[in-house]
C-alpha cells in the first residue's frame, strides 16, 4: 500500500469478499464495521496526498468481541451485553487506530470468554477453518479462525489461560501472550482486576511472526524505543547462542505423541540456528495449573456472578452451570476469611515459585513447550484422548496457564501437523519484557518449519462450479 502497488480500498474489499464467501461455513466474524470502507477510501487518499503515514495505514483488522470498539457493537458472547455499542475504544484498539489500522470487525469468543470452545448464545459456534467439525479453540478462537482463514490479516485477542495461544495452535497461527502489563487490558469485559490482572493480557494475532511484532510495536511501543532501526521488531541474531530448554511432560500431563513430536523438531530448528537446547523441565511447571485454579478460579467466576446479578435467566448454559456453582458457596464469615486466606497463600507461592523460575531463566532464557498436550478436538468435547489417557479439558491446557501464573511473554508458532493435517503449535517463553527475544526464536521455528498453511477448506470454496 506505501508503494502504491494496491490501494487500502482494494484490500478492504478482497476481505470482505472473502468473508462473504467463507465466513458462513466457520461463523468466525459476527459484526462488520459499517464503515470500513469508507475508512479505506480515507486511507487512499491520505496516501496518495503524501500525509504522514502509521505503521499500520490502511491495514485491515478483526478485534475479539470482549474488547471494546467505540461505535461498533461488543458482546462477550453474551445475551446480558447483545446490545452493547461501546462508546469509546479500548486502550489497545485506540493505539492500533492511532496507527492507521481499520477496524473491518469483531470475531466470535465463548460466553464471557471462559472455556476452551468458541461457543455462544448470541453467535453460536466458530468452525476449525481446517475442519468445521473442530473447534478453533478459545477463548479467541474466532480472531484465530478469521486469521487463519484468510478473512482477516491481523488483529487482537485476550489470554488468561492460553486464551491466544491455544487457538493460535488449533488454527495453525502466530499469537504473542505477551509480558502481563504490557499492554493495557482497559476495555475488555469481563475485566482483569484484582488477582486477576497477575495473569490476564491483551496481545496480537497473525499468520506471521513478523505481522505479530509490527501490532506489538504500536501495542507496547515502550520496548521498542532502543530498537527502532528494527523493520520486524527483533533481530535473531540477538540470540547469539542463547540456553534453550525443551520439554513435553509438565508432571501434569505428557503431551500426545504428535505434539511431542513437533516440539521436539521446534528444538531441533533453533539448535540448527545456533543455539544451545536442551532437554529439561523448568522450576513450577508442575505446580502452575493447581496455582490457576488458587489465583483465578474464584476471582473470574465472582466477576461473572456479579455481572449477572439479577439477570441470571439470560446466561447460556455454561455460565448457567459457573452461577448455580457459585450459588453454592458458603457464605459465613469464617468461610469467607477461610478463603481470603488460601487465596494470600497462593499469590504468596506464586512470588515465591516465579522468583525461583526467574533465577534459572537467567542462564536460561528461553523455553520451548507445548502450547496444550493435544491439537484441537471434537466440538462439545468434555474429555479429550490423549494417547489413550482421557482428560478434562481444562488439565490438558496446564502447559499454557502456567505462563499466565507467571506473568511471562510467550509466543504460539506453527511447528507441525497431525496425521490427519491439523496444525500443532508450540510455544516459546521468555523473560519478562524480553519479547523481542521470543519472537525472534518463534521466527526460526517459522522459517525452519513452514509456518501458516492455507487450510484445506479454503481450496474447496475457492472452486469453480
Amino acid at each position: 500500500m506505501r508503494a502504491r502497488r494496491i490501494s487500502p480500498l482494494e484490500v478492504v474489499d478482497a476481505h470482505l469478499r472473502a468473508i462473504e464467501k467463507i465466513n458462513p461455513s466457520i461463523n468466525a466474524i459476527v459484526t462488520l464495521a459499517d464503515d470500513v470502507r469508507e475508512r479505506a477510501v480515507e486511507a487512499e487518499k491520505a496516501i496518495m496526498a503524501g500525509a504522514p503515514l502509521g505503521s499500520l495505514h490502511g491495514l485491515p483488522i478483526t478485534i475479539k468481541d470482549t474488547i471494546d470498539t467505540a461505535g461498533l457493537r461488543t458482546t462477550s458472547g453474551s445475551r446480558l451485553r447483545a446490545q452493547n455499542i461501546p462508546e469509546h475504544d479500548a486502550a489497545a484498539v485506540a493505539r492500533l487506530k492511532a496507527a492507521g489500522a481499520i477496524v473491518m470487525g469483531k470475531t466470535n469468543v465463548p460466553e464471557m470468554a471462559i472455556p476452551y470452545e468458541t461457543d455462544n448464545p448470541v453467535f453460536g459456534r466458530a468452525n476449525n477453518p481446517h475442519n468445521p467439525q473442530l473447534t478453533p479453540g478459545g477463548s479467541s478462537g474466532g480472531e484465530a479462525a478469521a486469521i487463519a482463514a484468510c478473512l482477516s490479516p491481523a488483529g487482537i485477542g485476550s489470554d488468561l489461560s492460553g486464551s491466544i495461544r491455544v487457538p493460535a495452535s488449533f488454527c495453525g497461527i502466530a499469537g504473542l501472550k505477551p509480558t502481563t502489563g504490557s499492554v493495557p487490558m482497559e476495555g475488555h469485559t469481563p475485566s482483569a482486576s484484582g488477582v486477576v490482572g497477575l495473569g490476564a493480557c491483551i496481545g496480537p494475532m497473525a499468520r506471521r511472526v513478523a505481522d505479530v511484532a509490527l501490532l506489538f510495536r504500536v501495542l507496547s511501543p515502550a520496548q521498542f524505543e532502543s530498537h527502532s532501526d528494527r523493520t520486524e521488531g527483533f533481530d535473531r541474531d540477538q540470540l547469539g547462542g542463547a540456553r534453550v530448554a525443551w520439554y513435553v511432560d509438565d508432571g501434569i500431563i505428557p503431551a500426545e505423541n504428535e505434539v511431542k513430536s513437533a516440539v521436539e523438531s521446534a528444538a531441533r530448528s533453533l539448535a540448527d540456528a545456533g543455539l544451545e537446547v536442551f532437554e529439561a523441565t523448568p522450576p513450577g511447571a508442575s505446580t502452575g495449573q493447581q496455582l490457576w485454579i488458587d489465583l483465578f478460579s474464584r476471582a473470574a467466576n465472582n466477576e461473572i456472578a456479579s455481572l449477572y446479578q439479577g439477570h441470571e435467566d439470560e446466561a447460556g448454559p455454561l455460565v448457567s452451570r459457573l452461577l448455580h456453582q457459585a450459588a453454592d458457596e458458603p457464605a459465613e464469615f469464617e468461610d469467607r476469611i477461610d478463603n481470603a486466606e488460601k487465596l494470600a497463600g497462593a499469590v504468596l507461592e506464586r512470588e515465591q515459585r516465579r522468583e525461583a523460575l526467574l533465577r534459572w531463566m537467567q542462564n536460561t532464557p528461553l523455553i520451548l513447550a507445548p502450547v496444550g498436550a493435544i491439537a484441537a478436538f471434537e466440538h462439545g468435547r468434555q474429555r479429550v484422548d490423549i494417547d489413550g489417557t482421557y482428560a478434562n479439558v481444562f488439565r490438558a491446557f496446564s502447559y499454557s496457564q502456567t505462563f499466565n501464573v507467571f506473568g511471562l511473554p510467550s509466543v504460539a508458532v506453527p511447528a507441525g501437523k497431525t496425521s490427519t493435517g491439523l496444525p500443532i503449535g508450540v510455544q516459546v517463553v521468555g523473560r519478562p519484557f524480553e519479547e523481542l527475544m521470543v519472537l525472534a526464536a518463534a521466527a526460526i521455528i517459522e522459517e525452519a518449519l513452514g509456518g501458516w498453511t492455507k487450510p484445506e477448506l479454503l481450496g474447496l470454496l475457492n472452486r469453480e462450479p
